[in-house]
């Protein structure tokens, strides 16, 4: 869905609705005539003059007729794969799907809805393109968020590779200025761009706003280790798959957006990181079955490393050691046990005092050398997103694929 600006979109509106009173009558006729079929359902002329023109309320990139005919298609597919898994939104889900789309533009559902039926766009017609990306976004999360999941190992080698110098990027570019005084065109203008989704329409949106050199070549820049580009941008094009647009990025002057054309990669570098935090509590009677117990006790009734200080209150202090130190400076054994852990696993595999002693070793986590403003968090949803679109796409290639489309 793209974001629109509400002087745009009401200049848009008026040039529309003035051509729009001129439609012959004989023509309005046809309008209900099917134009595709899809399976068992019927797109009918009306619904792709509907669609089309809603396209270019919205200034969408891309001839408007070839996508709206594009759309429909797999809106159809989307709607009969979300029917056969029984899902059909709610009018509260719907609502709100309304009111979030047209929020993008500063705008309550109903004034949009207002400034559609202005231009010749029925309300239905928008409604259905919402119930579409409801239904869809529903299915694709019920079918595929449990194949989604990230581990913390895998955060911190996301986080570890931004500065490997096995990984390369090819990224697209556009500078927004942003003038004194104008700063909120040009953040409407950046979400408007970040919603494009293929290289020409980025590249195009280049040569028409960006402030850059690059945009004679449409945005493009050469391959860049990801390791040489600014912390900023690391954490933003960090997870994005080819084709996806970052979010906007305040930079002096101006607004950046960067779009991944490819990623390559080299070998699997592993993460390197500034320090292992670890926590080790000590159990008399080494691996006797007595303190095997307790340690599988203690496993049971706790999470992290902070609950620890729990179950060593009121024993010698020296019975519990928390620290964080670099990896060089691990012993080998503790160093070896903790690579295999994942954050708040446990080993009891170690023991100390010739053997007398249990080491209940948990690792309560890992710095990546990098900087400390790329976020866990956003890494993870990045990571879980670009794998959940990736089934998204090929699930429906695959409706595609397996559908009858007839063109009348």
């Amino acid at each position: 869905m793209h974001s629109l600006t509400r002087a745009a979109l009401a200049l848009t509106l008026a040039a529309l609705a003035w051509i729009g009173t001129g439609a012959p009558q004989a023509h309005a006729q046809n309008l209900f005539a099917p134009a595709i079929k899809v399976n068992d359902n019927v797109i009918t002329r009306y619904e792709l003059e509907q669609r089309a023109r809603m396209l270019q309320l919205f200034r969408s990139p891309g001839d408007p007729e070839s996508t709206a005919r594009d759309q429909l298609i797999e809106d159809r597919l989307k709607l009969d794969a979300g029917t056969a898994a029984g899902l059909r939104p709610t009018s509260e889900e719907i609502e709100a799907g309304m009111e979030e789309f047209a929020g993008r533009a500063d705008m309550s559902a109903e004034e949009l809805i207002n400034a559609l039926n202005g231009a010749g766009v029925a309300e239905q017609t928008f409604r259905d393109f919402i119930i579409v990306g409801v239904t869809w976004r529903q299915l694709v999360r019920a079918r595929f968020a449990p194949r989604v999941e990230v581990s913390e190992r895998e955060i911190d080698r996301a986080l570890g590779q931004t500065g490997a110098g096995s990984v390369r990027v090819l990224l697209a570019e556009i500078i927004i200025a942003a003038e004194p005084g104008q700063e909120a065109a040009a953040e409407a203008r950046a979400r408007e761009i970040a919603q494009i989704t293929t290289p020409g329409a980025f590249s195009a949106a280049a040569r028409r706003h960006s402030a850059s050199e690059s945009r004679g070549r449409g945005g493009q820049l050469g391959w860049q280790t990801v390791s040489d580009l600014p912390p900023a941008i690391q954490s933003r094009v960090l997870g994005l798959a080819p084709g996806q647009v970052s979010e906007p990025i305040p930079i002096p002057g101006g607004i950046a957006l960067f779009q991944m054309r490819a990623i390559e990669e080299g070998r699997v570098a592993e993460p390197e990181y500034a320090a292992i935090e670890y926590a080790a509590y000590y159990i008399d009677g080494g691996r006797s079955d007595q303190a095997l117990a307790r340690a599988q006790k203690i496993r049971d009734s706790i999470d992290t490393c902070d609950d620890l200080y729990g179950i060593a209150k009121g024993e010698p202090e020296n019975v519990l050691d928390r620290g964080a130190k670099k990896p060089e400076e691990l012993p080998a054994d503790i160093a070896a046990e903790l690579a295999r852990l994942d954050r708040h696993e446990v080993s009891t595999a170690l023991t100390r005092a010739n053997g007398q002693t249990l080491v209940f070793l948990m690792l309560c986590g890992r710095t990546p050398a990098i900087a400390e403003d790329i976020s866990r968090e956003n890494v993870m949803l990045s990571l879980q997103n670009r794998r959940l679109e990736s089934f998204a796409n090929g699930y429906l290639e695959q409706l595609r694929a397996e559908a009858r489309i007839i063109e009348k």
